[in-house]
């Protein structure tokens, strides 16, 4: 009997050990499953979209009611998570850690996916290394404000009066690097003119003294600035998109005074972790350009002063690409840290 009791164990030992064995092959198998089949299943559970911007504004507006579109699309919630700080590094740092799986990817702006890297002397992460394009999803011209009194109507006529008056002018941009600073300096060396660069802590600061003359010019976003253009408190000199804008069609681009190709705009567009896997990627790009398409997606973008985009993922590194080479030597001349 006690012959048989050891081998009793012995067997129910090496049922025991078969079973760990199965359980390690099926765990390994798991883990050594292809994307494509990982991706198939996507999206399983929430989506968190990271904005690395404070909540309020046309950006968060946007990235909501994507979010709640790619939600009613692919049938998970996206939600929005605001990480604001240090000109979007923080939220973006937190999308180059995440794990590539398709739920943490940001909703960025020309800051954390691009600029960022030319002003920061010690960026923790590289924006061309940390994220994968998924799609760019809209523009956003920049106008160029002149105060009444300011004897100027068009781009032409104020590079005639800036060369005519040197030195006297000066322009009021929403903070040192933002795009209304870096669009002040490209537009000055597209007309040869030099004029007083002068940065606010934001809007509300450069549209008060604005309207109370205190600087001759101002270049930041258009909503806040097209109802006092419409009220005829100040005069759109200019807009910096290539096609005019719907809210202000009878303003001309700076391209259409004359300088060709000259185009400097806010723009938004989703990104992803490094290693995301390319069907997550596609999915993520087909409903965000069905947005586009859409009503709804169109009335959201002309409410905010916006131009849909849309395109490729190859398109978004493309363009990526072209704006850090636009805004490099701008940046470089200029000597702009942060």
């Amino acid at each position: 009997m006690a012959q048989l009791s050891c081998v009793a164990r012995e067997e129910i030992m090496n049922i025991r050990i078969t079973r760990r064995i199965a359980l390690a092959i099926a765990a390994a198998s798991l883990c050594a499953a292809p994307a494509g089949a990982v991706a198939q299943g996507w999206p399983s559970r929430p989506v968190t979209v990271i904005l690395p911007f404070a909540a309020g504004g046309g950006t968060d507006l946007l990235a909501r009611a994507l979010a709640q579109d790619l939600g009613e699309r692919l049938g998970q919630q996206f939600v929005v998570d605001n990480r604001a700080g240090a000109g979007g590094n923080i939220g973006a740092g937190a999308v180059a850690k995440a794990a590539p799986d398709g739920y943490t990817i940001m909703f960025g702006t020309p800051g954390p996916l691009a600029n960022n890297k030319l002003m920061y002397k010690s960026l923790p992460f590289d924006p061309e290394q940390a994220f994968i394009p998924i799609v760019l999803i809209a523009k956003s011209p920049v106008i160029i404000a002149a105060k009444m009194s300011l004897p100027v109507n068009d781009i032409k006529e104020l590079a005639a009066y800036a060369k005519a008056n040197p030195g006297k002018l000066n322009v009021g941009v929403p903070g040192n690097g933002t795009l209304g600073h870096i669009t002040a300096l490209l537009l000055q060396k597209e007309l040869g003119i030099n004029m007083t660069t002068v940065p606010y802590r934001g809007t509300a600061l450069v549209v008060n003294d604005l309207l109370g003359g205190q600087v001759d010019l101002a270049m930041d976003f258009m909503p806040s600035y097209v109802p006092l253009v419409r009220e005829g408190k100040i005069r759109a000199l200019g807009v910096t998109s290539a096609q005019r804008s719907s809210d202000l069609p009878d303003v001309k681009t700076v391209q259409d005074a004359g300088f060709k190709g000259f185009e400097a705009t806010a723009w938004f567009a989703l990104a992803a972790p490094a290693g995301t896997p390319k069907e997550i990627v596609d999915k993520l790009n087909a409903a965000t350009n069905a947005f586009l398409q859409s009503p709804k997606g169109k009335e959201v973008l002309a409410t905010l002063s916006m131009q849909a985009i849309g395109g490729s993922p190859a398109d978004l590194k493309a363009f990526i690409t072209s704006e850090l080479q636009k805004w490099g030597p701008v940046v470089k001349e200029a000597n702009i840290s942060m």
